[in-house]
């Protein structure tokens, strides 16, 4: 289940699902943009996140996300993660974030092995079926058991909102085994589920446990950033993890 938390009167989101330090930003707690009559909210919002995490500014990594589904380890010391869109974190020194304004972030766990991973899943990173390739990396090189990782899925714009042309639609349909319940046709027009490909993808590999927040991006405008509703806004929500 989500719920909200508040750091210094700001809000916060998180899930109980994910047994280690989390959250997601929102619009009062946001960490990125490119406006530069922002720069001090942001200087100030990550100053304070990083003192609620127990860190140094420079210990909080984001890489340079370009919707792709390349997935790299977060390591301390190291600046630079060109054209990454998940990280995994086994590290309790530093926390990590990537950035959102409607694509879907996927916060993943292992609780036994203390092992997590952010995916930034928009439409071409779950064709791609980033989340599941991440579970596959935490796996195959960290030592995780799938039965053992839990996933939160958090706010992104829904179905609701969300409609895409007959190109899209195929590749996201190809992305999962069983794509039922999770797209609908409105007067010729195709909307598809993001958070549930997803989550069906994930399922699809074994994980279990799967909390998936129930904002929408888009319907709520007031609490999250949304890039088709503000005409492409370079403010983005994050989501956060930092290793217990």
């Amino acid at each position: 289940m989500f719920y909200f938390e508040s750091v210094n009167g700001k809000k916060i989101l998180k899930s109980d699902v994910i047994q280690s330090e989390h959250f997601f930003t929102t619009r009062d707690s946001f960490i990125t943009t490119k406006e530069v009559d922002l720069a001090d909210v942001i200087s100030e919002n990550k100053a304070m996140l990083c003192d609620y995490l127990g860190i140094s500014i420079e210990n909080l990594i984001s890489p340079n996300q370009t919707h792709s589904a390349n997935i790299e380890h977060a390591v301390l010391g190291r600046e630079a993660y060109p054209e990454t869109d998940g990280l995994i974190v086994d590290s309790k020194d530093i926390a990590i974030f990537l950035n959102f304004a409607d694509c879907t972030p996927v916060i993943l766990y292992d609780d036994t092995m203390k092992i997590g991973a952010i995916s930034h899943a928009g439409w071409r990173g779950t064709a791609a079926n980033i989340a599941s390739k991440t579970v596959k990396k935490m796996v195959e090189e960290f030592g995780c058991s799938v039965k053992d990782i839990t996933a939160a899925i958090g706010p992104a714009i829904s179905m609701c909102c969300y409609n895409v042309g007959e190109d899209v639609f195929r590749q996201l349909r190809a992305s999962v085994q069983d794509f039922e319940g999770l797209y609908e046709i409105r007067r010729g027009d195709i909307y598809v589920n993001l958070k549930g490909i997803n989550k069906r993808q994930l399922e699809e590999c074994g994980v279990k446990k799967i909390d998936v927040c129930p904002y929408c991006t888009c319907c709520n405008n007031d609490l999250f950033f949304s890039y088709r509703k503000e005409n492409a806004t370079t403010n983005r929500h994050s989501a956060v993890l930092k290793i217990n």
